[in-house]
């Protein structure tokens, strides 16, 4: 009967956070977007970018009032992005897995920024190719205080990680001759300080092997073309999730496949 009333108990707080995670994810979706263009989050009000009209509350729920709408401003009907309700639905999703994966722990903290810090960069990088500095260094402070308090084992993984995402990423840039940009090569160093060295290394793997699989796609859909910038920051970002959550589990399965 107590297991029983724990788990229901347990899915309620996992849905609270899921809620909690769609309306943060209605502002992420502001934060990525405006921060780039230095452009204050606070005001005006949500509002349309083509005719500006400025959204009513029941306009401004996320993910329920896009499909209302059906995708389209209620005044002068140019297309929503559907960026704005999939970032929602991914920083639910992510909110409430985190609390899932670690329940009612400080880890759950980190979780929760680090999915938020993910969900802004890939929000500025899909819109305009930027992973804006203010919000690195933002997230770069919170992580220090936080990884203090809460470090990693060993303590000095963190900024060992940190050095190393960002020596690979800068030296990666160097190669190909600025293919990687600047705001990659210092989020990987943010990263770095959240996810330790072996996740932090999965995570350039699996964003490598995301963006490899993703260009294939590209070009199989839309032939080959020469220099077409593609944002990095998203692949980036599935990367570090996956990684965050399940480095250990990948590399015991990968020698469990293979030795």
């Amino acid at each position: 009967m107590i297991f029983e009333e724990e788990f229901a108990m347990n899915e309620i707080v996992t849905l609270f956070f899921f809620i909690f995670g769609l309306v943060f994810g209605s502002f992420f979706n502001v934060v990525g977007l405006r921060i780039p263009k230095k452009e204050s989050i606070i005001y005006p009000n949500s509002h349309c970018t083509k005719c500006h009209h400025e959204l009513s509350w029941y306009e401004n729920i996320p993910v329920l009032s896009y499909i209302f709408l059906r995708g389209r401003c209620r005044v002068c009907k140019a297309r929503i992005s559907p960026i704005y309700p999939v970032m929602e639905l991914v920083t639910g999703i992510l909110f409430a897995f985190s609390f899932h994966q670690f329940g009612w722990t400080f880890e759950t903290v980190i979780a929760v920024l680090l999915c938020s810090l993910l969900v802004i960069i890939t929000v500025s990088d899909i819109a305009y190719m930027i992973i804006s500095d203010k919000v690195l260094l933002f997230f770069l402070i919170v992580f220090l205080i936080l990884r203090m308090i809460y470090p990693l084992s060993p303590w000095w993984d963190a900024g060992l990680a940190a050095v190393i995402g960002f020596g690979i990423l800068y030296l990666l840039a160097v190669v190909s001759r600025g293919g990687m940009g600047g705001g990659d090569i210092k989020l990987f160093f943010v990263l770095g300080l959240v996810l330790g060295t072996k996740a932090t290394l999965m995570t350039l793997f699996l964003a490598s092997l995301v963006g490899a699989i993703f260009g294939l796609g590209f070009i199989l859909i839309k032939g080959y073309q020469k220099r077409i910038p593609i944002p990095f920051g998203p692949f980036i970002s599935i990367g570090a999730i996956i990684a965050y959550f399940y480095t250990d589990s990948l590399i015991q399965w990968y020698l469990g496949m293979f030795f």
